[in-house]
């Protein structure tokens, strides 16, 4: 039986995930996944040795120096033979920010401290947030550590960025929505005592959502966003057990108009 393969760690999804020959027509596309990606990041970017790049990706040497070659190989077949390079999948998983190893140079941590700085909200905008993790919509509202926030003008998103959280929990995530202007929530699963808090700072909630993020943006747009009105998450103050999501109780039976 083969050896399952380690997840590797990846410090954060890449801002750019797909470059295009110009002047010649297209000859194919080749596919970079997040830890190829990654491992020619810090050896060729950040300039790193191949024991250092393994120590961050949490590998053995041997296997950075397996996924760093693959990656060249295909960066080099993408720019000589004319080919779209796109980045995405493999088995990855997002580093938590400002680790040990990592130290001041986590990307994530900078880009996260970065991030945080949202874009001044204009007149006649309407700002959705969404709990966010890997595309998807996270499924528990107090452990959240990412929103992505959509800015929507005239039905249309006109700006988008991911706020982190930087550790806020339950309660305090409210407070943070409202400081940072959001109008509307779409989550999964969320507490009684959160609902309270998200109507006293005038955020509209639709709970109980799940799948892709900017599709659920897109749904609600459309007045077609399946969300569960009565979403309870009873637990919140617990750990999940295996196989649970929270949020997933009866949803998808109501749909939203846009409100």
């Amino acid at each position: 039986m083969a050896r399952p393969q380690r997840c590797r760690k990846v410090c954060t999804e890449p801002d750019y995930i797909l470059f295009s020959p110009d002047g010649i027509p297209n000859h194919g596309e080749i596919s970079l996944t997040y830890d190829e990606y990654e491992a020619v990041r810090l050896v060729d970017l950040m300039q790193c040795t191949h024991n250092e790049a393994a120590e961050r990706m949490e590998v053995a040497r041997t296997t950075l120096t397996e996924i760093y070659n693959t990656a060249r190989n295909k960066i080099a077949d993408a720019i000589v033979n004319g080919k779209s390079l796109s980045v995405s999948g493999g088995n990855y998983r997002i580093c938590g920010g400002g680790s040990e190893i990592c130290g001041d140079d986590c990307r994530k941590l900078r880009c996260s401290k970065k991030m945080n700085k949202i874009t001044e909200k204009g007149t006649n905008i309407m700002r959705i947030a969404v709990t966010y993790e890997n595309g998807q919509i996270f499924q528990h509202f107090g452990h959240t550590e990412q929103f992505k926030v959509y800015d929507i003008e005239n039905g249309e998103i006109k700006n988008q960025q991911i706020l982190f959280t930087m550790g806020s929990g339950h309660g305090a995530l409210a407070g943070f929505l409202k400081m940072n202007m959001a109008d509307v929530l779409i989550c999964g699963g969320i507490g009684g005592g959160a609902q309270a808090a998200l109507a006293e700072a005038g955020i509209k909630l639709f709970g109980g959502v799940s799948g892709n993020a900017d599709d659920a943006v897109k749904a609600y747009l459309a007045g077609n966003l399946g969300y569960n009105p009565d979403v309870k998450c009873n637990h919140h103050d617990h750990e999940h057990g295996e196989g649970h999501t929270c949020g997933s109780h009866g949803c998808g039976s109501h749909s939203c108009g846009n409100h």
